[in-house]
């Protein structure tokens, strides 16, 4: 957690308001969430090595100022599986001047939502809701005050169609549960430490099956104004 304090504040010095999505992937993993091996590229080489060092297939996001949903814009191109698809996605998807968030791919799962933000009344509070594009949509997501236990988490998650969902419906296999409430707990320990955070977005979280984890595969940290 200390090396989560340490990249906040290599990102306030830099200037970062909205920390890029590696640096934001890096706090999250110092605060034990499980992020996949990823790396920013500035060129279409860069991207190629980056694939090659984190594993195929990758996805590839872009990465510029203004852009929160990556999707809406035709800036995400996923299952690249080798060094020709990532050229041409890279040439495709990111424009000059700006970089590529290559990624390795995670194994499907349950989209969530778990969020964070600092309430003018209540203070920190921690989100939990169906993820992707559903959250803007349904708006069904269940809050808590950070820091919160285990308890607390699970029963927000029951609370939600996501927490339904990761019960097991229609002969579905159960979901790792136990990986979403210790996303929501790392969550909430990261707001209560780190009052320059503002807002922090894992959107999607993907909780694979039952004892196989979670993985924050778009991680968004947004820091305070000074």
């Amino acid at each position: 957690m200390q090396r989560g304090q340490a990249l906040v504040e290599i990102a306030r010095s830099a200037g970062q308001q909205v920390l890029d999505p590696q640096m934001g992937a890096q706090v999250a993993a110092a605060y034990g969430l499980t992020v996949p091996p990823s790396g920013l590229a500035s060129t279409t080489e860069e991207a190629v090595a980056l694939a090659e060092h984190v594993g195929y297939p990758v996805a590839l996001k872009r990465v510029a100022p203004g852009i929160v949903h990556k999707s809406d814009t035709g800036g995400v191109a996923l299952y690249l599986k080798d060094a020709d698809a990532v050229r041409g996605a890279f040439e495709r998807v990111v424009q000059p001047g700006e970089q590529g968030f290559v990624q390795r791919m995670v194994p499907q799962g349950v989209e969530v939502i778990v969020g964070a933000q600092r309430d003018g009344q209540f203070g920190p509070l921690v989100m939990f809701g169906l993820g992707g594009v559903t959250v803007e949509v349904l708006r069904d997501v269940a809050f808590r005050l950070a820091p919160l236990g285990a308890a607390e988490a699970r029963g927000m998650i029951a609370e939600t169609a996501a927490g339904k969902l990761l019960a097991g419906v229609r002969g579905q296999p159960p979901g790792d549960v136990d990986a979403a409430v210790e996303a929501l707990i790392r969550v909430g320990q990261l707001m209560d430490d780190r009052p320059e955070v503002a807002q922090v977005d894992l959107n999607p979280l993907i909780v694979g099956p039952a004892g196989e984890g979670a993985w924050a595969v778009d991680v968004r940290i947004l820091l305070r104004e000074t």
